[in-house]
């Protein structure tokens, strides 16, 4: 039991001093998140203000800073928070003899370092697409997601804007994804890593993207806002264009809409006028709501 105890409080403290490090530049650029992250808000950001696709919509727009704050607790408090108890499931892994390259199919070290990167990056995407649309699909998994649903004005921050039981479902089927292919990340994952923060910016920013041709492989802004209209078909109720950072699933597997272009269209959900506005709120109602439900039934 203290050896797991040790793994725990070890993990935390040295994802603490990451980013402790991560804030004071002791880190090599490409992994630092910390300020990376802040760069490419800054940069999404002034696009916004340059190129605004809702001309009347505020640079500071409504939970402007509520979004602020999810992104940094997403990306770093919480990740502190739970390091301990994936290094501590790790370890009890091993304990069963079962290694990250327990489960591999596709080796990757054999490949040029180029297709490593688009594998791992196509690979953990299509994960992170499929755990999309089970968030959306599963009403108990839906009442966490609601908190991303429950943006009424669209900016790039509120990319980060999401219950903290998401990264709980989301860490480990991304996890299986690295499993799956080997069981490490390509030495280079860093510019995947930060390829899909600066698409996810974009897809939640009050910019015009399209990408073109493109749109049919890379996800999209115009394509992203119909993902959270408020009102859609009856026969799509459960969701369109789930996609994180490709598109290429939506249309492969017939869930892509985009009916226009207009920007200005009503956001969120059904009940949103009784979801909960602030952080403390938003991120226990998923629990409240699911306890009343289960009693109900």
């Amino acid at each position: 039991m203290n050896t797991y105890w040790n793994t725990f409080s070890e993990s935390i403290i040295g994802t603490l001093n990451w980013v402790g490090q991560s804030i004071t530049f002791n880190v090599p650029w490409y992994n630092n998140y910390f300020w990376g992250l802040i760069v490419i808000s800054l940069a999404v950001w002034g696009l916004e203000m340059a190129f605004p696709w809702r001309k009347t919509q505020k640079i500071i727009r409504k939970d402007f800073w509520l979004d602020a704050f999810y992104m940094f607790f997403n990306f770093f408090i919480f990740a502190i928070i739970i390091s301990g108890f994936y290094a501590t499931f790790e370890q009890l892994m091993t304990g069963l003899s079962l290694t990250m390259q327990s489960f591999t199919i596709l080796d990757l070290s054999s490949l040029p370092s180029w297709a490593q990167l688009v594998i791992f990056f196509v690979i953990l995407d299509f994960v992170q697409w499929f755990t999309h649309v089970l968030l959306h699909k599963f009403p108990i998994l839906w009442q966490y997601h609601k908190v991303h649903h429950s943006v009424e004005e669209m900016g790039f921050a509120a990319h980060l804007r999401y219950h903290w039981m998401e990264n709980i479902l989301y860490k480990p089927l991304k996890t299986i994804g690295v499993m799956i292919l080997g069981g490490f990340e390509p030495s280079q994952a860093f510019i995947v890593h930060f390829l899909a923060i600066t698409i996810g910016h974009l897809n939640h920013a009050n910019v015009k993207i399209t990408w073109g041709p493109l749109k049919y492989i890379f996800n999209n802004s115009v394509m992203h806002l119909w993902h959270h209209a408020r009102h859609l078909p009856e026969s799509r109720d459960k969701g369109v264009n789930f996609g994180i950072s490709l598109s290429l699933w939506d249309y492969l597997f017939k869930t892509n809409y985009i009916p226009a272009e207009n920007g200005e269209i009503a956001l969120g959900f059904d009940d949103l006028e009784s979801f909960p506005k602030d952080f403390i709120g938003q991120n226990t109602y998923g629990f409240s709501k699911t306890k009343k439900e289960t009693k109900a039934a």
